[in-house]
């Protein structure tokens, strides 16, 4: 059986932990076929990254039309997209091959604290990108920037959500583990425009955690693609990331990556 299509549109982390290294590992490993569009290079470790170099336009938008015109998409996220010019780019690829499964994941620091978004960027992110996304996966701090507030409490991410799906997103999921609420648990809040959904698991205490938002919009694309509605999709997901996290590897010597074998197989 052929596995279905899944394109990452994104940064490479030289370090192998997030970026398009974590989504093909993560699509391949739930049963589909993983391509990428690079939109930035990163010099990145577990410490921090070191160094950006953004791809050229006229390359990624080449990427975008060897892999489509070609191979075909079944489901798409996007992580990076550091500049206001890649993000309007990509916003009309996507509407060229008419794309309809798309999870955008709105990177905007990396776990070291280095920006990967300009401030210039975030208006066109909101403004084009947002309504194309069928999901849409922002953290708290993310969320709090997309949704112009303060978010202290699971009540704040539902508000949060609800003003992101207005500004056009079909499905809003605001992830909750950057919220200590001190309940052992880790939150998430998925938004559908008429219902609430809150997603719990166990909280995991480590500082291993690099990836995680990668790994996680990935692992939904792939569900999205291979057939799942989006609750089934989301909740997957966080499954995967749950275990993928609590086997973490400790490598190196800041934020280590996800264990991407654990969260499908169970293997530490």
């Amino acid at each position: 059986m052929i596995p279905r299509r899944v394109l990452t549109i994104a940064g490479s982390d030289s370090g192998g932990g997030a970026g398009i290294q974590a989504d093909l590992k993560t699509i391949t490993v739930l049963g589909g076929f993983g391509m990428s569009v690079v939109t930035a290079l990163t010099a990145q470790n577990t410490v921090g990254v070191h160094g950006i170099h953004e791809v050229p336009l006229d390359f990624i938008e080449a990427q975008f039309d060897a892999v489509a015109s070609d191979i075909g998409v079944d489901a798409a996220k996007t992580g990076m997209l550091a500049t206001a010019d890649v993000i309007r780019l990509v916003a009309r690829k996507i509407r060229e091959y008419g794309i309809e499964k798309l999870v955008v994941d709105p990177v905007m620091i990396a776990k070291g604290g280095t920006p990967l978004i300009r401030d210039e960027a975030k208006a066109p992110l909101l403004a084009e990108l947002i309504p194309l996304a069928f999901v849409v996966t922002p953290n708290v701090p993310e969320a709090e920037i997309l949704a112009g507030m303060k978010i202290a409490s699971l009540a704040d991410m539902e508000e949060a959500a609800r003003r992101i799906h207005r500004a056009g997103a079909r499905h809003v999921v605001v992830k909750g583990g950057h919220l200590d609420r001190g309940l052992g648990e880790a939150t998430d809040v998925l938004y559908d425009g008429r219902e609430v959904h809150r997603l719990a698991s166990s909280w995991i205490a480590t500082r291993d955690t690099h990836g995680t938002g990668c790994t996680f919009s990935a692992a939904i694309a792939t569900g999205l693609a291979q057939g799942k509605d989006v609750p089934d999709a989301v909740a997957a997901a966080k499954r995967y990331i749950t275990e993928a996290i609590r086997h973490a590897w400790r490598i190196g010597g800041g934020h280590g990556p996800t264990n991407h074998l654990a969260g499908a197989k169970g293997e530490g």
